[in-house]
């Protein structure tokens, strides 16, 4: 996830400060030559692709931030997040593609980087083609897997991801299920937090707080990449020279790029993108067929949904939204729907009226029944209460919690023995029913969405 700081370079150049501003930044760029001797390349298509690749880098961290945010061991000098930014022709769209490092690919020959050996065409994990080949063999191989031209290489490490999440005063994520894992140090309770660098490290990198491994964490990088966005466009960062300067040195400070992606580029893509913000961005990954897909001494390898992922890419060569067949939803109050790591359906939910307002519970059950769950549809009379509590017996708590997103503000009331079925007692202070929206953690598969969709309520 070091990547989706590169991205703010483009978001962040919006700006349009200048030449002199950029061109200064352009100079600090490491440069590799990315594409040097390439040949049967794809055909270009319409907008711009560009490989962003998170690569270790944690020897430049200090020791006490390596203790503090679990970044022992040595560096891996290998890629462990890839994504293909597509940037819509016109300049209105950015499309987010993250890649699974464990997917199973086959790299071109090539001529092996550490030992300096011809080596013919064989499979691998994703991830490994930068460690035998460096920057040329990871395009080659994305490119081989995906038919889709990369126009523009952008490396970033951890650094880089640190320092922009702080100059940026910090960004703010948001859970409905705690967050905890003991090998990134990342602990996380219910609701929403304002990550600094370190944190945000945590958590981009965490891959065991559930069943879904890397495909979990993928989700949670695409979702700090939206809220990073919504930082960077709602903070000032974009009318301000200074702290523009400032962002942009903090990003470009551990990139590496290809030659060609310099001054000119920047400011391009920086004014035809003065008005992007989270809507204009939509995030998806690549389709899975097979989880465990084991491959002869590679091991255990994540298989690409052929046939799904061939769609995938080429609505990127057309220039196509991916959530076209996916129409953003109006829920009330402009408020996108919450995620719940429980399916509504499964949780039994009995209405209760806690005042004196007729009808009222009649109408919570049904707001309630239509944003999925399975309401008794037998409202009843209670004792008034000044705010709507949901009482709960504390082993079906992930259940209370995915109900309470559905009422914020609601109180938590924990009654041992209560059972499966859930009570909501509506309170003076109800307004309406929010809408949410189920996510499976183990679930591979992920439909397309669009930025403003996944950034927390009322972070803008």
């Amino acid at each position: 996830m070091r990547a989706v700081s590169t991205l703010s370079v483009v978001v962040l150049a919006s700006a349009g400060i200048g030449h002199a501003v950029i061109s200064s930044l352009d100079a600090g760029i490491a440069r590799v030559d990315a594409f040097k001797d390439m040949k049967n390349r794809p055909l270009a298509g319409h907008g711009t692709n560009i490989l962003l690749v998170g690569t270790d880098g944690r020897e430049k961290i200090s020791a006490q931030e390596r203790r503090e945010y679990r970044l022992g061991g040595a560096p891996c000098h290998c890629t462990d997040t890839m994504m293909i930014v597509h940037v819509s022709e016109n300049r209105e769209r950015a499309t987010v593609v993250s890649l699974p490092r464990d997917s199973y690919a086959e790299v071109p020959a090539h001529t092996d980087a550490p030992s300096g050996r011809e080596r013919p065409p064989h499979p691998i994990k994703l991830n490994a083609a930068y460690a035998e080949g460096g920057p040329q063999l990871t395009i080659r191989t994305v490119e081989n897997m995906t038919h889709v031209k990369i126009d523009h290489y952008l490396e970033v490490d951890f650094t880089s991801f640190m320092k922009t999440v702080d100059v940026l005063g910090g960004v703010t994520v948001c859970t409905t299920t705690p967050l905890k894992d003991s090998y990134t140090g990342l602990d996380l309770a219910p609701g929403t937090h304002t990550l600094n660098g370190g944190q945000a490290l945590q958590y981009v990198r965490a891959r065991h707080v559930d069943g879904a491994s890397d495909l979990g964490r993928m989700k949670r990088q695409q979702r700090f990449l939206a809220a990073l966005i919504e930082r960077a466009t709602s903070s000032g960062v974009l009318l301000n020279p200074m702290r523009f300067r400032d962002v942009t040195r903090a990003v470009l400070g551990s990139v590496r790029a290809d030659e060609g992606f310099g001054t000119d580029e920047l400011l391009d893509l920086g004014r035809a993108m003065r008005n992007f913000s989270p809507s204009s961005s939509e995030f998806t990954t690549v389709p899975i067929a097979q989880i465990n897909y084991a491959v002869k001494g590679i091991g255990s390898t994540l298989k690409w949904d052929q046939a799904k992922a061939d769609q995938l890419f080429t609505a990127l060569r057309d220039d196509k939204p991916l959530t076209a067949d996916h129409p953003h939803q109006a829920p009330a109050h402009g408020q996108p729907p919450a995620p719940v790591d429980v399916d509504p359906r499964q949780i039994r939910v009995q209405v209760e009226n806690g005042t004196g307002t007729v009808g009222l519970a009649k109408r919570v059950d049904s707001a309630l029944a239509a944003a999925g769950f399975a309401t008794t549809h037998l409202p009843v009379s209670a004792a008034h209460v000044p705010r709507t509590v949901i009482s709960y017996d504390p082993r079906w708590d992930r259940s209370a919690r995915a109900l309470a997103a559905a009422l914020p503000g609601a109180e938590l009331r924990a009654v041992p023995g209560q059972g499966p079925l859930l009570k909501v007692i509506a309170g003076a202070d109800f307004k309406d029913v929010h809408k949410v929206h189920y996510e499976d953690p183990a679930q591979p598969q992920q439909v397309p969405v669009r930025g403003s969709d996944v950034v927390c309520s009322g972070t803008g």
